[in-house]
């Protein structure tokens, strides 16, 4: 079971360590800071931390020695001339110059791989570092697609890839998830790209636009590291899953008590089951009826139970951002943080949960470190 979890905050990075005394913060880094990604490399125990300064632009922080000492690196840098899409809801909209406005994802490369990271952006660049975030490439043959110019955003101002799949018997295949732009992948290190979005459907769009595959609001998608060909995907609209590495999507109507939310996570070795942090959609974002519960389902999403030992019973305001629900190589610790600063975690799949914090800035990302 792992003894370490990191949480990204509005307000700095927080280290968690779990001895004989349960789960205590050991430290604070980048106090005061907004913290929008953190992500521990196991193949060489490094960590990154990605920093939203504002105004004053993003920053990008490596350390190797567990926050011991940090350094500056690289941060992706968009070419010059590269232009965002024109706002398609907006008639006669320009397109304007595009610049980074955040980190929205970190992911490691493969175990061939050794130096390789991916990074999802607002406004919808994906990056590759192959020598460890020293330098950044944007991915030219997903900029490029003619398809982009019909993404959008998805609760942010532009389009943004929030979710990297890399295969893990396969690093040359890579599987990427945007808000709003649907599911591509890439099956030649990102050389081509194909989008993957059969059976999803966009029910915010008309009914003649429902399933265009660029417009797909896919909250989340997560990949199974045993059963690679499943996927999980919380949509804006629902909850879908594919069993055949993206080539169809089935929609999934057992989750309760709704299906709309923002986060996923699968079960390492079990990839029917997973786990969702569901609310209210669109008009008030909050707990169905208060109270804040898990989803989990073990049969695939035709069923799921409402996990609530130890989790607020009533007036709660909690909603988990994307990547604020993260689970070990176990699949019985879970980590689980809100917008509105509370955090916890069960030892146990989700059966009883602890609350470690209710006092910590809002939470943008939980990540176990993992070995």
């Amino acid at each position: 079971m792992s003894s370490q979890v990191q949480i990204a905050t509005r307000k700095g990075l927080f280290q968690l360590d779990r001895n004989s005394d349960g789960w205590k913060i050991r430290r604070h880094d980048f106090p005061g800071e907004n913290v929008s990604m953190v992500l521990h490399d196991s193949r060489d125990d490094t960590t990154y931390a990605a920093l939203n300064h504002g105004h004053f632009g993003v920053k990008l922080h490596r350390s190797s020695d567990r926050g011991e000492n940090w350094e500056e690196c690289a941060v992706p840098v968009y070419p010059e001339g590269a232009q965002k899409a024109p706002d398609p809801f907006t008639e006669n909209a320009e397109p304007k110059p595009a610049s980074l406005s955040e980190i929205w994802s970190l992911e490691p490369g493969g175990a061939d791989q050794p130096n390789r990271l991916w990074c999802g952006t607002i406004p919808g660049g994906l990056f590759r570092s192959d020598d460890r975030g020293s330098s950044w490439q944007l991915v030219d043959s997903l900029w490029d697609l003619p398809e982009r110019l019909k993404w959008f955003g998805g609760g942010k101002d532009d389009p943004g890839i929030h979710s990297i799949c890399v295969h893990p018997e396969n690093s040359q295949n890579v599987a990427v998830a945007i808000s709003c732009g649907g599911v591509w992948v890439t099956d030649d290190d990102g050389v081509s790209w194909t989008c993957k979005t059969d059976g999803l459907r966009a029910e915010y769009m008309p009914p003649d636009l429902a399933h265009d595959p660029n417009i797909q609001d896919a909250h989340r998608m997560v990949q199974s590291p045993t059963q690679p060909d499943h996927f999980w995907i919380q949509h804006h609209n629902g909850v879908f899953k594919t069993t055949d590495g993206a080539e169809s999507w089935q929609e999934v109507t057992g989750i309760q008590p709704s299906v709309f939310g923002f986060a996923v996570a699968v079960h390492p070795q079990r990839p029917e089951t997973a786990w969702f942090a569901p609310g209210v959609k669109d008009e008030c974002r909050i707990p169905v009826d208060g109270r804040f519960v898990i989803a989990r389902t073990t049969d695939g999403g035709a069923t799921s139970e409402m996990l609530s030992n130890g989790l607020p019973g009533e007036h709660s305001y909690d909603i988990v951002y994307r990547h604020a629900l993260d689970i070990d190589e176990t699949g019985d610790c879970l980590a689980v943080g809100s917008t509105t600063g509370n955090y916890w975690i069960t030892e146990d799949g989700g059966d009883s949960w602890q609350t470690i914090s209710t006092s910590l800035p809002p939470i943008h990302c939980v990540r176990f470190v993992k070995s």
